[in-house]
């Protein structure tokens, strides 16, 4: 072969290398950038969610009680889409009419003008006002098609021919409100407050779409307080948070490499302020954590799931473990009131490198034991939500991982449960049951049956959560 025909080879060759690497760095960032997309999205979702469930338990709290919930959630779906009137229709029989209203709400029959003296007033004549579904109003065609509509020019549209239309509208989104193909009313939106004039844009629309599951939420918490007394109400929250709690905890143990991983939790009280989760990184990374929110009952229980919210956000963006600790802190330092925070211990497992790195927040100790003796790893860390991010450090442990080796995760109600001589079982005790249980070479599920019985037997009465995690290599 001569040479210029070798060039040309070889020059056509490395064309195509840089054209194949090129299209390569242009499909890794569209990846991760729609990867970036997710994750804004769901940290936005949780801050969203937070922020709804904030505004209606201010609302049942002020002294309207369920109207004032209701005319909250108005204020916050205004202001989260940028619309200068919100209304809420509820649905009774076949007919609607307004639960809840804010802003500046004009759309009432025209012949009811009179009735607008003040803002109160205005709002008070939207209350009064009934609609049918499919009697031709725009609040009665979306019942009845439960398709959501968006009205730019409402002056030429038929359908608000009776209704006052104020000087200036020039926007109308209407969404029904539905779960599990059941109407349960409509809610709509007039106005585009953050860019006055012009009509509501795409993204508006798309987010309001987006609440409309929250808001169908709150109208069932409304349903369940105004239909029960006060103690089937505390009943309805209790199992309320036991559902919340349930769907915190993983369906089943991880299967990862020649690890066993065994969990159990047992609530002192109806609902639990404990918590355990496995939260797979990649696909040689496991992270394993255990939580107790200070407190007891719902809301112990409402603290641990935020917390988890926050891990499973911020898992997809993990760095170093303590790096992780860090962030976590921020976020639930920033989401929690004074005196209330979460303790916290992670395990990182490395499969790949055959590493287990161990953190702790402010939680109990990890007993491990390895080549027939224990021992008891304690690094330093705070619990979450205590210290704000620039005081708050987390160190880490890391250690290789053999056959043969154990690790026990536990929270406080384990080792603090005490006797009727108010002595506690103590790290002693259970370091003790833990070695002789594994030196004997009980299956994972019954070291902690073991320890559980004993704990059991020796404290009078339950009076914190107690969860166990056994992690085995085989």
């Amino acid at each position: 072969m001569e040479l210029r025909e070798f060039i040309e080879i070889a020059t056509s060759a490395l064309g195509l290398l840089l054209i194949s690497m090129t299209v390569l760095i242009i499909f890794l960032y569209r990846r991760s950038k729609k990867i970036q997309y997710k994750l804004d999205m769901a940290v936005k979702a949780k801050y969203e969610m937070g922020d709804f469930l904030t505004q209606f338990s201010q609302g049942l709290e002020s002294r309207d009680g369920l109207k004032g919930s209701v005319n909250s959630i108005c204020r916050y779906v205004a202001r989260q889409i940028g619309a200068e009137g919100v209304a809420i229709y509820e649905l009774s029989g076949s007919e609607l009419s307004a639960s809840g209203v804010s802003g500046i709400y004009p759309l009432i029959p025209s012949k009811n003008y009179k009735l607008l003296g003040n803002l109160e007033h205005l709002h008070e004549a939207v209350k009064l006002c009934k609609f049918a579904v499919g009697d031709g109003s725009f609040a009665g065609d979306i019942a009845a098609s439960k398709q959501p509509e968006y009205v730019t020019n409402p002056s030429r549209d038929q359908r608000f021919c009776n209704t006052l239309i104020p000087e200036g509208l020039t926007g109308v989104i209407g969404e029904p409100l539905i779960c599990d193909d059941m109407l349960f009313g409509v809610i709509i939106a007039i106005n585009n407050n953050q860019n006055y004039g012009a009509p509501f844009n795409k993204s508006q629309k798309e987010h309001l779409h987006h609440l409309t599951s929250q808001i169908v939420l709150m109208h069932k918490l409304v349903n369940s307080y105004s239909a029960m007394n006060r103690r089937e109400r505390i009943d309805q929250e209790l199992e309320f948070a036991r559902q919340i709690q349930f769907s915190l905890l993983p369906e089943a143990f991880p299967e990862w490499a020649q690890f066993s991983i065994t969990a159990f939790t047992r609530p002192a009280k109806e609902v639990n302020g404990d918590f355990y989760d496995f939260v797979q990184i990649d696909d040689d990374r496991l992270l394993i954590v255990i939580g107790d929110a200070c407190g007891k009952g719902v809301p112990a229980c409402m603290l641990s799931a935020m917390t988890r919210s926050f891990i499973r956000a911020l898992a997809d963006n993990f760095t170093t473990l303590s790096d992780f600790l860090v962030h976590l802190n921020s976020k639930v330092y920033a989401d929690t009131d004074d005196g209330r925070y979460i303790t916290l211990n992670c395990c990182l497992l490395d499969k790949k490198n055959s590493l287990l790195e161990f953190g702790r927040a402010g939680h109990t100790e990890l007993i491990t034991f390895v080549h027939n003796h224990l021992r008891v790893i304690y690094p330093e860390g705070a619990g979450l939500g205590i210290l704000p991010s620039e005081f708050a450090n987390f160190d880490t442990f890391c250690l290789a991982f053999e056959q043969g080796m154990s690790f026990l995760l536990f929270s406080d109600g384990i080792t603090e449960a005490v006797n009727a001589d108010e002595d506690e079982y103590g790290i002693e005790r259970l370091k003790n049951i833990f070695q002789d249980s594994v030196q004997h070479g009980l299956e994972s599920n019954k070291v902690i049956e073991r320890i559980l019985d004993e704990v059991h037997n020796f404290s009078s009465d339950q009076m914190d959560d107690q969860t166990l995690i056994l992690i085995q290599y085989k």
